[in-house]
């Protein structure tokens, strides 16, 4: 008997279903399976690289279709559906980024941007909490460009115009901000639901976050999932029909889950 619609849950990764500090999600490795093997597609929707999440689907021992740097490209539909595409690349290269960055941002304001690429592998493990071959992992981006800004409020406010005047965007994670292109998570999971329509007459979408570049994707689907952060108070984030967590992740993400797929009905 088929279902009366299928479910998609579009995750954060870091801060959301793997630890903060330690990225590890084993004490909820099985829960996730089993939402799998109940028929659930879940799409890493993440700030990660390609290698990054691709080092998270062989942890999980499972291939799972994603979206890489905040929204730039998505890999794997086919596995949803052998006629969607493999891969979908939704933004320009880093470079043509940069140099935009480059020549359109004035040098005062540049010089409050610290490239993350640019420091010392020292700092760069303290930034990102990883070591060695995942910090290269990290570090391997093709469509967006980690720094810190240094700046105060004024300062980021003359560069968000600059950057919106020139295409580009600034997504703001929990460790870092990332140069993008005018891109962004919600526009690629909207480019997934379009292609997953073509198939499928009824979805609901579940949202999970846990930062302000989660914010909009999380207003754009049927559920949105907050897990606990203590960057920021969960209840002054106005968004309807938020379910959150006071549990951090990964135990926060399998609470809001559970109370998603109540909440929309869903039956194994």
């Amino acid at each position: 008997m088929k279902k009366k619609f299928i479910v998609v849950i579009f995750t954060d990764l870091d801060g959301s279903l793997l630890h903060r500090d330690t990225f590890k999600f084993d004490t909820i490795k099985d829960y996730i399976v089993s939402l799998i093997n109940n028929g659930i597609i879940i799409i890493p929707n993440s700030s990660k690289t390609e290698k990054e999440i691709e080092n998270f689907n062989n942890e999980l021992g499972l291939d799972l279709p994603y979206i890489s740097e905040n929204g730039s490209s998505i890999y794997g539909l086919n596995l949803i559906n052998k006629h969607f595409p493999n891969k979908i690349i939704l933004s320009r290269e880093k470079e043509e980024l940069l140099k935009i960055f480059n020549d359109k941002v004035p040098e005062e304001i540049k010089n409050k941007c610290i490239q993350i690429s640019k420091m010392s592998k020292e700092v760069q493990e303290n930034i990102l909490g990883q070591k060695d071959e995942r910090l290269k992992d990290a570090l391997d981006r093709k469509y967006t460009l980690p720094f810190l800004f240094k700046g105060d409020k004024s300062e980021k406010n003359r560069l968000l115009k600059i950057l919106d005047s020139n295409s580009l965007t600034l997504q703001e994670g929990g460790r870092v901000s990332n140069l993008c292109d005018n891109i962004n998570k919600v526009k690629s999971m909207n480019k997934v639901l379009k292609i997953l329509k073509k198939t499928e007459d009824k979805i609901k979408t579940i949202a999970v976050g846990d930062n302000y570049n989660d914010l909009e994707m999380l207003k754009s689907c049927d559920i949105p999932c907050l897990v606990f952060n203590d960057q920021f108070i969960q209840d002054q984030i106005n968004i309807d029909n938020l379910i959150f967590s006071n549990k951090p992740s990964p135990e926060g993400w399998a609470d809001v889950i559970k109370m998603a797929l109540v909440k929309i009905g869903f039956k194994d």
